[in-house]
């Protein structure tokens, strides 16, 4: 259903027993060698040359970033918070939480005149669940719209590294994108996806430096720290290519046994261009796709979780052991 099961890199636990003493508060601004890590990780791999290390925040993990972005940015009653039709609940939540008002639309267009003042707009590309990619023209016109009514832009990329059907999967802070300026712009990166930490809760938001230093002032007297164990794991995989090499060659030969098998049993794959996830649909309603595959001892994740436009798809996730993913070919043969 999503949760990783391969074993955590061996650089990761080195860190974290290295750094298992502790005894002292961690920084909620995160170590001077986390935020270069981030820095060079950006500029190393995504394209992305010119993050402050004062413009990087760690997070305990991207969920709660998520969750809470619109309460730590003071949003309210009368807000509106934009998000992708197809998406990740916490977008929805998140919003609610605050007291704003979620609004679901994949495009600026489909906006029209809305009632409030549009605060928050989030992007995800790679897509849970779909897939889909953002190119870079999509990326600037969202930020372009964004700048001119004084909203900020968050973009949830952490699956940035699983590219399979795309030439790039370009940052919201690419400077393609920004124009050479990150105002405004935020984006939300975790190693769960790419280094099998979800254990660990270790992800960071970067981007401008004034919003995130707002972001630090409350989060600081909230409590909201990174372990002071976690920050040294998340530095030292930050700086290893070899394990996300690795990592990514065991999701594409089980994304490749998944597709052929769900592909002969009669399913049609959506866009899916990178992720941990394949969106298929049998043009049936998504529930009773959920109950054939249940009946085959196959569980998966119906598209209705992730809003209406769903309702039709179901998510199948490539969180599975290799000899599950033979097991899948077989049941669904």
């Amino acid at each position: 259903m999503g949760t990783p099961v391969d074993p955590t890199p061996q650089v990761a636990r080195e860190a974290l027993a290295a750094a298992c003493d502790a005894p002292g508060y961690p920084a909620t601004y995160g170590t001077p060698a986390l935020r270069l890590a981030v820095v060079d990780w950006f500029a190393r791999r995504r394209g992305v040359p010119d993050v402050h290390p004062d413009g990087v925040l760690p997070t305990i993990g991207s969920k709660e970033l998520v969750a809470w972005l619109p309460t730590l940015l003071g949003l309210g009653d009368g807000d509106l918070v934009v998000h992708p039709e197809r998406a990740y609940p916490s977008y929805d939540v998140g919003a609610r939480l605050a007291g704003a008002t979620p609004v679901p639309a994949d495009g600026t267009v489909q906006l029209g005149p809305v009632r409030g003042a549009v605060r928050l707009v989030w992007v995800n590309s790679p897509s849970n669940p779909t897939g889909k990619v953002l190119g870079v023209e999509h990326l600037a016109k969202v930020v372009a719209w964004a700048r001119a009514r004084g909203a900020i832009v968050a973009s949830d990329e952490c699956y940035a590294e699983l590219g399979w059907d795309v030439e790039e999967v370009p940052s919201l802070l690419d400077p393609r994108v920004t124009g050479g300026s990150h105002e405004g712009l935020l984006a939300v990166y975790s190693t769960s996806k790419q280094s099998n930490l979800a254990g660990y809760r270790a992800a960071f938001v970067a981007g401008d430096v004034s919003l995130v230093r707002r972001l630090l002032e409350v989060r600081k007297h909230a409590g909201m720290m990174m372990p002071t164990p976690v920050q040294a794991a998340l530095t030292a995989v930050l700086g290893d290519d070899a394990h996300v090499a690795e990592q990514r060659e065991r999701y594409r030969l089980r994304r490749d046994l998944a597709l052929k098998a769900l592909t002969q049993a009669g399913f049609r794959l959506d866009d899916s261009e990178a992720g941990l996830y394949l969106w298929v649909t049998r043009d049936e309603p998504c529930w009773d796709t959920v109950g054939s595959l249940a009946e085959r001892g196959v569980l998966v994740a119906p598209g209705e979780f992730y809003g209406v436009a769903g309702a039709r798809h179901v998510r199948v996730a490539l969180t599975i052991s290799d000899a599950d993913a033979a097991r899948l070919a077989a049941r669904l043969a």
